[in-house]
């Protein structure tokens, strides 16, 4: 029997299901994406059909450098969710990040299956920073790799979205020292990434020299989990959200555009993820053509997997994936640009 937390818990992770899936879940500012234009080359020499998308993620070769990022965990239908969406990226031979899998662990609810029923996947294990430093938090983050035998284990930080949090954790003393303890001890490569207000240059420089794996900026654009928490409020009408203390803070961040071109300028070798307001295939390439090694989007492939009535399509979402693939080789042909990783490249 789980305590009055993890009902809590097990009512927040299906509530920022439905509010990331509609528009009161979205940043409200200016897509990031609509003011990069890669540059067209009218004379490509390589072959639309020919365009290499495979790429090396985590010393695994995979189909494209896109995956699907982090959306939930911990009830039953977030199980349902994640099971189809590992079904789905190991068909199509990407990578699959879970949700927070804090929950899950809580309340006992194992997610060995995605793994014994996918053995080949890609599966990024995932825990927030403030559980990584409470007590017990580095045996917790232990125990997310060893429950689906992750191939990396992303650490998320999210400080806007635990101020804005009705039961968010508020202190954040000692979450430094223990994000080096656990890149030290960690079996597997260790990811850090932000949930969508971004990672400066500086921030990202620090995470490289603890011996962060991969950096995913996770920049403003896309969904935004500070309306999401503003939404659940209880004392905030629908459409109120001017009302809300954290009204000047709802479009916080560094959008994503900025923060990779920022930290790739201050990590010239590093390995960066781009995320946050991706929406279809050229916003991959943008993404890469800016300077992340890999991409990864959650709230465009949730709503195709799953509609509004909670009915869920495998075969939606694998041809959402296979149409961002072809955008993706469309916008290597038209910039000459023969794979994903030559966009960097491009003027």
């Amino acid at each position: 029997m789980t305590d009055s937390k993890d009902n809590i818990a097990h009512q927040r992770k299906d509530a920022h299901l439905d509010i990331a899936k509609s528009p009161e879940g979205q940043a409200q500012i200016a897509h990031p994406f609509d003011a990069i234009t890669l540059t067209h080359h009218a004379l490509p020499d390589c072959a639309l059909g020919e365009i290499d998308l495979r790429t090396k993620f985590l010393s695994y070769r995979l189909a494209s450098p896109l995956f699907i990022g982090a959306m939930t965990g911990g009830t039953d239908r977030a199980d349902a969710i994640n099971h189809a969406l590992a079904e789905v990226a190991a068909d199509k031979s990407i990578a699959l990040a879970l949700g927070s899998q804090r929950a899950s662990l809580s309340q006992k609810r194992s997610q060995k299956s995605l793994r014994q029923q996918n053995p080949s996947l890609v599966l990024i294990g995932n825990l927030g920073i403030t559980q990584l430093a409470a007590k017990g938090g580095q045996d917790l983050a232990l125990r997310a790799i060893d429950d689906i035998e992750a191939n990396a284990m992303a650490i998320h930080l999210n400080p806007l979205q635990e101020a804005a949090q009705i039961e968010g954790d508020h202190d954040w003393r000692g979450t430094t020292d223990a994000l080096a303890e656990f890149i030290a001890k960690s079996p597997v490569p260790v990811i850090i990434k932000e949930v969508g207000a971004g990672i400066n240059a500086a921030l990202a420089t620090q995470l490289d020299a603890l011996g962060a794996a991969y950096i995913d900026v996770a920049g403003l654009g896309g969904t935004n989990w500070t309306r999401i928490e503003v939404t659940r409020h209880p004392d905030t009408p629908e459409g109120a959200h001017q009302s809300n203390p954290f009204a000047p803070f709802l479009d916080w961040g560094i959008d994503t555009a900025t923060a990779l071109r920022q930290a790739r300028a201050a990590l010239p070798y590093g390995k960066l993820i781009g995320s946050g307001g991706i929406r279809h295939g050229l916003d991959v390439a943008k993404a890469m053509a800016l300077g992340a090694n890999m991409v990864c989007a959650a709230g465009p492939l949730l709503r195709a997997l799953e509609d509004e009535s909670g009915h869920i399509s495998q075969n939606k979402l694998g041809a959402t994936i296979d149409e961002w693939h072809h955008q993706l080789r469309l916008a290597c042909f038209l910039t000459n640009a023969a794979s994903p990783s030559q966009l960097k490249l491009q003027p």
